[in-house]
């Protein structure tokens, strides 16, 4: 519990005998993935990416103390704040919360109203939510639907 441990993708940076030399010296011990496996930390990837890519995201921490403060702001903001595409535009925490599906409705119901208001604003078709979120997995379990396998279903109609 005490012990400090870097994870990181086998990136050369990562696997660099300096960093490795650094990392021993300040006792800090190595974790790396799985060799040739590419979907051993999708979801934390693409979290940091997020946040690194934020307009306050300061790039350097002066310290452990000032990169949790950040953290714990960016966490708040991510769950109950950030409106992710992949989620229909809803907040992780909405998802989580089992709000999605009154969400979508009272959406609906919005573009409803404004399409039976201004036909002529949608030259298309009638305007619709974003669709909800279905579950996604690294590993499945056995037997449970999975957005891949929806996808899959569309992709041989």
């Amino acid at each position: 519990p005490d012990q400090l441990t870097v994870h990181a993708d086998r990136g050369s940076s990562m696997t660099s005998k300096p960093v490795a030399f650094l990392l021993a010296d300040l006792g800090i011990i190595q974790s790396h993935s799985r060799p040739r496996v590419s979907n051993d930390n999708p979801y934390s990837e693409s979290q940091f990416k997020t946040m690194k890519y934020r307009p306050d995201f300061p790039g350097r921490f002066d310290s452990i103390e000032e990169a949790r403060a950040h953290c714990r702001k960016f966490f708040q903001y991510y769950n109950h704040g950030h409106r992710h595409s992949g989620l229909g535009l809803l907040t992780p925490s909405a998802v989580h919360h089992g709000q999605a599906e009154a969400v979508h409705a009272a959406r609906g119901t919005v573009l409803d109203s404004a399409y039976a208001a201004h036909p002529e604003r949608f030259v298309r078709r009638p305007p619709v939510p974003p669709g909800l979120p279905r579950p996604a997995w690294i590993n499945p379990p056995e037997n449970i639907p999975t957005q891949q396998d929806s996808d899959t279903e569309q992709e041989t109609r």
